[in-house]
């Protein structure tokens, strides 16, 4: 096992600077060779947003990779800004408002062959003390919320690593059923593909599809933007039923441990696929630094600035990979 506890840092539209500290555990508890490197991660952060997140996570392959668990959770308390629903939100239509978030979720899933795995899901979602000030603006949907779920999964994970993927394939599927206020299925397509050749030049994929049928909480609308997701972008700035993004992102060394990157991508926010026109279409592209602070795992400290459509762009400092 190896420990990697640092103090960590960073930068997003959605928290500012950030500080606190990390411990990143990878583990390989089985000598054989078709087991890959286990990790998990304990964070806690504190935003010049005046936010507070903690946050535990874990992947972990069993012996042969038979079984493979993989979850998080996270509690977090801070400011955030609301734009309402739909594909045309105006900017002068943001809401900052506050909650507490508790977000539990955990996979059990069991390979059935050629790096294929299935089993179930189950997640918890809460926003308790959610309130805004005096704005003129208001939504009513913005009020204490939770749902619960539980859920069927398919996994192919074929990535020769799960930190920094540099081949394979992942692909992901699923669907959940919430209980809430409203019952809903949450309908979710996650794609990506890695091609590396001369030394280290990776060519990265991903498309994600995201439906909800029915009518969810407001924080469990499919969304874009933030670092996971749609760079240049504020973390939830559009939201609807559904998602539908293309990203790319070509990233090659340079010098030493130095390396750059550039990115981009197309996404859409619809209330159904009729409304997904290319008018409608959200852009973002990018250019990234790359400073290689780990050579056996490959683990990159990530600095990207993006820019997206309607006068939106991020900065982004992070530990990985955005996908």
């Amino acid at each position: 096992m190896k420990v990697l506890p640092v103090p960590s840092f960073g930068y997003s539209p959605e928290t500012r600077t950030y500080v606190g500290a990390v411990a990143l555990f990878t583990f390989k508890l089985y000598a054989d060779t078709a087991t890959r490197t286990s990790n998990a991660k304990l964070e806690f952060n504190y935003t010049w947003n005046k936010q507070v997140i903690v946050e535990a996570g874990w992947n972990y392959f069993f012996d042969h990779e038979v079984w493979f668990t993989k979850g998080t959770a996270q509690y977090s308390k801070y400011p955030d800004l609301y734009y309402g629903i739909g594909q045309n939100t105006p900017d002068e239509g943001k809401l900052i408002y506050n909650s507490n978030r508790m977000v539990l979720e955990a996979f059990g899933l069991r390979n059935i062959g050629n790096h294929i795995f299935v089993g179930p899901n189950v997640r918890y979602i809460n926003y308790s003390k959610v309130g805004w000030g005096n704005d003129t603006v208001t939504y009513p949907e913005l009020v204490d919320a939770s749902s619960t779920g539980i859920g069927i999964s398919v996994l192919k994970d074929s990535r020769n690593s799960l930190l920094t993927p540099i081949t394979g394939i992942f692909a992901y599927g699923n669907a959940t059923y919430n209980i809430a206020s409203g019952n809903y299925v949450k309908l979710t397509l996650d794609l990506r593909y890695y091609k590396t050749w001369k030394e280290k030049h990776t060519l990265a994929l991903r498309f994600i599809n995201e439906f909800n049928t029915g009518k969810p909480p407001f924080y469990d609308y499919a969304f874009l933007g933030g670092d996971k997701y749609v760079r240049g972008y504020y973390y939830g700035r559009f939201r609807d039923n559904g998602l539908s993004s293309l990203q790319t992102e070509y990233r090659f060394p340079i010098i030493w441990r130095i390396g750059l990157a550039a990115f981009g991508g197309l996404s859409g926010i619809y209330s159904s696929l009729s409304d997904l026109g290319i008018e409608s279409l959200k852009y973002n592209y990018g250019l990234g630094l790359r400073f290689l602070i780990d050579r056996k795992e490959g683990i990159n400290l990530r600095l990207d600035y993006a820019i997206g459509k309607q006068n939106n762009y991020g900065f982004y400092i992070s530990f990985g990979e955005s996908f």
